[in-house]
């Protein structure tokens, strides 16, 4: 068996003009979405000739990203409590929903494409639709920020990080918290779940990466390859290599079958903030505080195949005597396309999360033409003093949703109380009855 290439620098994005916080592929790899701290979402199109466009909407940082499983929208979760659903072509569609009373610090579609999982510091996880965006319900058992949370790859569970210390798995047909697993003394930023759906991974702020097993509620690995606090976390395609991105300026790979470093990367100019496999596995990308926004070729993944192919898969690396390899890049190496490429800069053709849903979601596609031209919908904009009524009152259900659900599981507490009441009051009656 060949021996394995380096990762390598494919791809060099400018255009954030602050920290990059999330990064996310397209499922066919034709774009790449990144958000900010300048409240811009970028989208990057792998075809060198074309343009990136900003996306500009949010009012505060853009704290998360997410492509769904079709590719036809691209989520974005912000500070400013709102997550905007885009169709990521020249018009610049997007449709807005305030999703919690405080900074939404997650967003996720499901693997069926019809739901979204947000989180916030408001301490709850919320699952809503995606036509329409209307709320279905909310996990509210964190006691701080909710930092991360992701749909398993069945859809059917969920697990999310908090300020709280802890990663909680959650099964979304009962709504219960399954299991919590507790972090001595550390914040998780960031969550991943395993391909294969049987394991996750958590980033934390003490510089540690922890694999957990979801069927033994087992912590099965402890990483401490990161010298300052981790901040993302992704599984390879294959479930045989996980890569961590830290403030200590690395991204670091390492091989979850030998349980051992296998790669240091170090591309960015300060803290890594940001990372992401790509769905085959073949890219990652990287951002950072530097700005910069990095993909880079993995040059693992068809010696994997190659293994698969001779039945070694299972066995990948084992017998090698092979010492962790650190890859330094120059951001300007002969090799990469260094791309700042033309972008065009993208305010809201707002379409309301009300009676123009369907026509955001099934847009039509860009028109030919100048691509700095932003063809809004023919939509007519709520007065100002009515979108603030309005944005008042969505917020005042949004706390009315939350106090129903905390009666509900007061509620259910109750009830469960009165049904032990009922069975010790049986057991004395049956004694009382027993001595008579």
């Amino acid at each position: 068996m060949s021996p394995l290439e380096d990762p390598s620098l494919e791809r060099h994005f400018k255009g954030h003009r602050d920290t990059v916080t999330s990064v996310a592929f397209h499922p066919e790899l034709k774009q790449l979405a990144s958000g900010g701290l300048d409240s811009c979402l970028m989208i990057w199109n792998f075809k060198p000739q074309l343009r990136a466009y900003r996306f500009t909407g949010h009012r505060d940082a853009v704290l998360s990203v997410a492509y769904s499983p079709s590719g036809n929208l691209v989520a974005s979760a912000s500070r400013d409590r709102t997550v905007r659903l885009w169709i990521p072509s020249i018009k610049g569609e997007s449709t807005v929903f305030r999703a919690h009373t405080a900074t939404v610090r997650g967003v996720e579609f499901a693997p069926d494409g019809e739901h979204l999982l947000t989180c916030s510091d408001d301490k709850s996880v919320k699952v809503w639709t995606v036509h329409r965006q209307k709320f279905v319900f909310s996990l509210n058992q964190h006691a701080n920020w909710v930092r991360c949370a992701k749909f398993s790859p069945d859809g059917r569970m969920v697990i999310s990080g908090s300020d709280d210390r802890s990663v909680k798995l959650w099964d979304l047909e009962s709504k219960e918290c399954v299991h919590t697993f507790h972090e001595q003394g550390s914040f998780v930023n960031a969550v991943a779940f395993h391909p294969n759906g049987t394991c996750i991974a958590a980033a934390n702020s003490d510089n540690t990466v922890k694999v957990w097993d979801i069927r033994m509620y087992k912590l099965l690995q402890h990483y401490t390859n990161h010298s300052a606090p981790v901040n993302g976390v992704s599984f390879h395609a294959s479930g045989n290599y996980l890569v961590s991105a830290s403030n200590d300026a690395t991204i670091k790979i390492v091989d979850l079958l030998e349980g051992r470093l296998f790669y240091t990367v170090r591309g960015h100019q300060g803290a890594v903030t940001a990372v992401n496999f790509s769905h085959n596995g073949e890219y990652f990308a990287s951002g950072g505080a530097d700005e910069q926004v990095l993909v880079w070729k993995s040059n693992f993944a068809g010696d994997e195949k190659r293994a698969a192919r001779s039945g070694r898969a299972e066995t990948i690396h084992a017998g090698h005597a092979r010492l962790p390899v650190s890859v330094n890049v120059d951001l300007e190496p002969r090799n990469v396309v260094d791309t700042g490429p033309p972008i065009t800069n993208l305010g809201p053709s707002l379409l309301t999360s009300q009676g123009h849903d369907k026509c955001m979601l099934h847009g039509r596609e860009a028109s030919s033409g100048d691509a700095s031209v932003t063809h809004p919908l023919e939509v007519k904009q709520l007065p100002v003093q009515l979108a603030t009524t309005l944005e008042h009152i969505v917020g005042q259900l949004d706390i009315l949703t939350q106090t129903m659900s905390i009666l509900e599981q007061r509620l259910t507490l109750t009830e469960n109380q009165v049904r032990e009441s009922r069975a010790e009051q049986q057991k004395v009656t049956v004694q009382v009855r027993a001595t008579d």
